[in-house]
């Protein structure tokens, strides 16, 4: 019991709430909901003593102190994932536990100094790996600290300081990787990470909430796990504009402009400002405010912290007006008391030198042809210039923002400073550790957003630059690490084994990545085994509700389809039930997990009519997560998720209304851990053409 009486003192008190917090620390760090706590055993040989670790979740003490498992992440677990046949590293055998949930579903032994056939283990573990990878999804990413591959654990216990760029393709568990390293640095680096926080950074909300379980599985709850729009207090974001638009928000010449845009708002008065005192008249003139203006920009390197100055000073000059040779002037605090609620005053104030917060100056700037067209100057085109603008809404406060806006919103935080008397309000956090996943989309003021938040530039950035779809998507990660801090030189890291997709579905899905990106090469499947992915064609004289769409022929109508969708609604009912067709059909084989059907958005909302229609219980992503059985997945949020089974809707719309059309098709057709269908009523793209059905 922990327990201060009514005359407690002071110091008790302080005490109590310290064994309490260490307390509660400590259960939250053992609550491993219904995971193996152990999931390993060490033997070590004879020469290094020929005791046994047990390698669990978390440290495990007995009532002598003795430990009774140890944390995964200890120094002294490392050759549980990076022992090998040629090295050792001391052991004996290692032990794997196959498990699901706390069910021990057998033992997997790896003795050292008897190698196999093949000289060595391919994989560490290979019987837990493949059970975990063949078990079910369910729609959130799961922990692997039993099953970290050797390649994985480099990155995971890489050091520290500088920037880790991971490169990795489809399933290779890059994101995995990268927030096991995010447990491990805190597990190593307590101090100083704790007090420093680490920040891990997603693409999108849907992400977010795939691999929000991950950290607090292994006993880390304290990690911010955010995107990039959440780091901006007040400002509400959703969607992205128009690629062009990307392209101009993203570029780095904004920061000139928003610059520009600020001095804008730095003016001189354009007459003369003459307020009554009393008997007398108080007067600033233009070229007093010149001045003003001027020393302002001079001594103060952010917009909101020179504003008390320019008041000062307006007060100053206005009790100086009052001097004459016969009698003295008031004295400045009696002017600033006595003129403090002038509007003419205010007003005067807020021409020259307005306190600003980021969505109002952004919001005024894109609502503003002539505001634009100042700050724009020639650094960009009267084309870019007018897709910028916005029309302005009544207040600024009620402006949605996009994805792309905001970079833009804190380069003016950055610029302008915090607001007087809201300096813990508007300061801009820095983190000790900062995780960016599928960092290969992110454009140069993305990246140079992520880079203010790093305290001393300690970062780990994983993606796959065959899967950068984005307006700003990158084709080396040099264009990337240029715009992140450069204190120490970056350090690369390649995953090259793919977990996730079996090997018929990769050999398909490396076509469209050689159409994509000639000359990247796959990540190299693990699983042999696997069912080829279908192509089901939807063929003219099929009628709603007909099956699964297989037939003879192509169809007459494939040709008829415009840019908006498909030229008749009977056209588009036969896609959208062949596409019910086949989720009744792999539904009926999918023993437990989830099944996505990926489509352009143009066609979620049809699909998800039909799936109604056939009384098909499903789910929209951006609704309800992957928590349905059956799921509708635009291609556009569908990076970085995995399920069992994926249905892909006309490739042919993919490749066509997205910026990087083939990358995002292979994004889709990599998707999938067991089985996967192709459902077009269109010409298949060039790539899977040769694999049609």
């Amino acid at each position: 019991m922990v327990e201060v009486g009514a005359g407690g003192t002071h110091q008790a008190r302080f005490e109590r709430e310290i064994i309490w917090d260490s307390i509660s620390t400590r259960l939250n760090t053992l609550d491993i909901g219904n995971a193996s706590l152990v999931f390993g055993r060490l033997d070590w040989a004879e020469a290094q003593g020929g005791d046994q670790l047990y390698v669990g979740r978390v440290a495990v003490w007995d009532d002598d102190q003795e430990p009774v498992t140890i944390d995964w992440r200890a120094p002294a677990a490392e050759a549980f994932y990076r022992a090998t046949g040629g090295d050792p590293m001391g052991l004996s055998l290692r032990r794997h536990f196959v498990t699901r949930g706390q069910e021990l579903l057998g033992v997997e032994d790896e003795h050292f100094g008897e190698p196999n056939a093949e000289g060595r283990p391919a994989l560490v573990g290979e019987a837990a790996l493949r059970a975990g990878l063949e078990a079910g999804r369910t729609g959130r990413l799961a922990d692997a600290a039993a099953t970290i591959q050797a390649e994985q654990d480099a990155i995971v216990r890489s050091p520290l300081p500088g920037v880790l760029v991971v490169q990795g393709g489809p399933g290779t568990g890059k994101t995995v990787a990268a927030l096991h390293r995010a447990a491990y640095l805190l597990y190593t680096h307590r101090f100083p990470l704790e007090g420093q926080g680490m920040l891990v950074l997603g693409p999108n909300r849907l992400f977010l909430t795939y691999i929000e379980q991950v950290l607090p599985s292994l006993g880390e709850a304290g990690v911010v796990v955010s995107m990039l729009a959440d780091l901006l207090p007040g400002i509400r974001v959703k969607g992205l504009d128009d690629p062009r638009v990307s392209r101009i928000k993203g570029d780095l010449r904004m920061i000139t402009v928003l610059r520009r845009a600020r001095r804008d708002r730095q003016r001189a008065l354009r007459s003369d400002v003459t307020v009554g005192f009393g008997l007398r008249r108080l007067r600033l003139t233009v070229d007093q405010s010149a001045e003003i203006v001027r020393q302002a920009r001079k001594r103060f390197r952010t917009h909101n912290r020179a504003r008390r100055f320019v008041e000062e000073q307006v007060y100053q000059h206005l009790a100086d007006s009052a001097s004459r040779t016969d009698s003295p002037g008031p004295d400045v605090e009696t002017v600033r008391e006595r003129l403090h609620g002038s509007i003419q005053l205010r007003e005067a104030l807020e021409w020259m030198w307005p306190v600003l917060t980021p969505a109002h100056f952004l919001h005024d700037l894109f609502g503003s042809p002539a505001l634009l067209r100042s700050a724009a100057g020639p650094l960009l085109s009267f084309e870019e210039t007018d897709l910028l603008y916005r029309p302005r809404s009544a207040h600024a406060s009620e402006v949605v923002w996009t994805a792309d806006d905001a970079p833009l919103l804190d380069e003016a935080l950055a610029l302008l400073g915090p607001r007087p008397g809201h300096l813990q309000a508007d300061s801009i956090r820095t983190y000790g550790h900062i995780v960016v996943d599928e960092a290969q989309d992110l454009s140069p003021m993305q990246l140079q957003m992520i880079g203010r938040r790093s305290l001393n530039g300690s970062m780990t950035v994983v993606g796959d630059i065959a899967q950068a779809t984005s307006a700003w998507g990158h084709d080396s990660w040099d264009s990337v690490v240029e715009h992140l801090p450069s204190r120490r030189a970056p350090r690369f890291f390649e995953l090259t084994i793919g977990y996730r997709l079996p090997e018929p579905i990769m050999d398909v899905a490396a076509k469209v990545l050689d159409a994509a990106m000639p000359g990247l090469v796959p990540p190299q499947s693990i699983r042999a085994a696997g069912r080829p992915p279908r192509f089901v064609p939807v063929f003219g004289h099929q009628t709603a509700g007909s099956g699964n769409g297989r037939g003879n022929g192509p169809g007459r109508e494939s040709s008829r389809i415009n840019q908006a969708g498909y030229a008749s609604e009977s056209s588009l009912s036969r896609l959208t039930a062949a596409v019910v067709g086949e989720v009744k059909a792999e539904l009926s084989m999918l023993a437990n997990g989830n099944l996505a059907v990926i489509c352009h958005n143009h066609l979620a909302g049809a699909i998800s009519e039909a799936l109604t229609a056939a009384e098909v219980d499903h789910g929209l992503v951006y609704e309800r997560g992957l928590e349905s059985r059956v799921t509708i997945v635009p291609v556009e949020l569908v990076k970085g998720l995995e399920v069992d089974t994926a249905i892909v809707v006309e490739p042919a719309d993919i490749c066509e209304k997205l910026p990087k059309g083939m990358r995002a098709l292979y994004v889709a057709m990599t998707r999938a851990t067991q089985r996967l269908a192709v459902v077009h009523a269109r010409p298949l793209p060039e790539p899977l053409r040769t694999k049609e059905a």
